[in-house]
This record gives structure tokens, sequence and C-alpha cells, in this order.
């Protein structure tokens, strides 16, 4: 999955576009051509500090950049980086995008479960851990949702400490997968959220765990996206723009786990790394 940022202010510099077509279809077509399967379009950063985006500055930059690609790129699968539901549905329905990904896992807006369902489409279910962006509408996930993200804020110390963080997403993933699957969602996504609402330790004990996660969920694909995040260049003290071979390392061991999604900036490092993981698990 190659990502596509049409916003100003993305944690990696590399992958921020302009609202021009060109340079967008441009982009796209070099992953598409560079192995990439889909596409994965987002307008607003989730990053830390990000400065707030409304409903409709958000559809301003999604909407040129889904009119280009389906005119330039009409079969190429596209899903959207978005946490509300009213953008769901105009970029579903105007646009045909296929996918919608969705960092809040419904918890930004009340409605966008009810909203991937009439719309059929399949469902990135992320757990974000109470993570809020000053992107976002309130910058805070609700005090419900905080019950709901067992390592935020509002769940007692302790239990945050004696539970290990990847118990903690898979009940997060089972009760969300119950509601989902209740309002008639039937394709649905699990992005454990590295990066989101977790300790750099937390991290990489989620990443350790994994396998496990994965296999408890086996009708479910994983999505990871770690691509030159912050549990990369932290740990070995560099910058996002240093973290490409970090990000290949974690990439293969995520392959050798079961990953089956990577959400990459980077197509041609992604898709060497599942070459050789494929043809060495085969």
């Amino acid at each position: 999955m190659g990502i596509l940022n049409v916003t100003p202010d993305s944690f990696y510099a590399g992958s921020r576009l302009s609202i021009d077509p060109d340079a967008i279809v441009s982009r796209a077509r070099g992953m598409i051509e560079a192995g990439a399967a889909l596409l994965d379009i987002g307008a607003v950063s989730t990053r830390p500090g990000a400065s707030p985006v409304s409903a409709d500055e958000e559809l301003s930059r999604l909407v040129p950049a889904l009119t280009a690609l389906r005119r330039a790129l009409p079969d190429v699968i596209i899903s959207v980086d978005t946490f509300r539901a009213a953008v769901a549905r105009r970029v579903v329905c105007d646009f045909g995008v296929q996918i919608i990904n969705d960092v809040s896992a419904g918890a930004l807006d009340p409605d966008l479960f009810a909203a991937v369902a009439d719309l059929r489409v399949p469902y990135v279910l992320t757990h974000s851990g109470g993570f809020a962006s000053s992107a976002m509408p309130d910058n805070s996930f609700s005090s419900a949702d905080a019950v709901s993200h067992p390592d935020s804020a509002a769940v007692p110390r302790l239990s945050r400490q004696v539970e290990p963080i990847s118990v903690q997403v898979a009940r997060f993933f089972a009760e969300r997968l119950q509601q989902l699957y209740a309002l008639g969602v039937s394709d649905v996504i699990l992005d454990p959220g590295f990066g989101f609402g977790k300790s750099l330790e937390q991290n990489y004990a989620l990443f350790h765990g994994l396998s496990d996660l994965i296999k408890l969920f086996p009708d479910n694909p994983f999505l990871i996206g770690v691509s030159r995040k912050s549990m990369i260049y932290r740990l070995l003290g560099t910058t996002p723009e240093e973290a490409l071979n970090g990000t290949t390392v974690l990439h293969t061991l995520a392959l050798q786990a079961g990953a089956h999604i990577l959400r990459v900036h980077d197509v041609p490092e992604a898709v060497e790394a599942v070459r050789i993981c494929s043809a060495v698990q085969s």
C-alpha cells in the first residue's frame, strides 16, 4: 500500500504532495509501476502538533487528487485515510474509493461505522491507544473511547503496567469487531497502530507479539504501518529521512510474522522485502 499524503505537514517531508494533479498522478504511477497493489490517500496529518483540518478543507484536498487519479489510473485500488463519515460517503459514492482507513477506530465520528456498513466497503480498524492529534476535531478521544483504548490516560496506571500491550490490542479488536459485524460490516482489516498512543517500549513489545496477535484473528488481514516512524528513528537516534533501512528491517519481521499489507512510503524497497520473504517462505 503506497502512501500519498496530500498534506503540507506530514511527519515525513518526502511524502508530502501539493494539490497538483500532475504531481499526484506522477507519484501514484511511479508507485504502481514499482509494484504497489493499492494506494492510501490522506488529507489530514495525524502527527502531534499538526494544524487542525476541517471536513471542507479535507475534501478540498481529496477531491482534486481523486479526480486526477480516477482519470489517469481508473483501475487502481484506492483507500482513503479519514475519520469522518461524511468524507467517507463522498469519496466512495463519487470516486469509487474501495477502502476506508480510519485511524480513530470510529471514536471521532459516531456515524462512521454505520457509513461503512451502508457503503459496503472494506474498513481498516486501527488501535490508536487514545491517540489524538491537534488536527482532529477536538484534539481528544471521548471518555467512552478511553475505556476502549486500554493504554490511554483514562485507564488506571496499574492496569496499564500489568496488562501486556498485545492483550490490550487483542481485546480492543475483539470488542470493535463485534460492533462492526453487528452493523453488517464484513470486511475488516486490522492495524495494530504502531506509533499511535504507545511508548517506544510498547511499540516493540507489540511487535514482538505480532505473530501471536495475527493468529488470534485468522479471518482478518493485518495491515502494518511502520514506514519511517518514530519507533525506528527514536531508537536509532536518527531522523525520518534516515529511517529507510530500519523500516525495511521491520517490514521483513512483519512479513515473517504473517502480515498481509505493508503501508509504505518507499514502494520499491518494500516490494523487494515481500519478494525475498515470499521466496524464503515458499
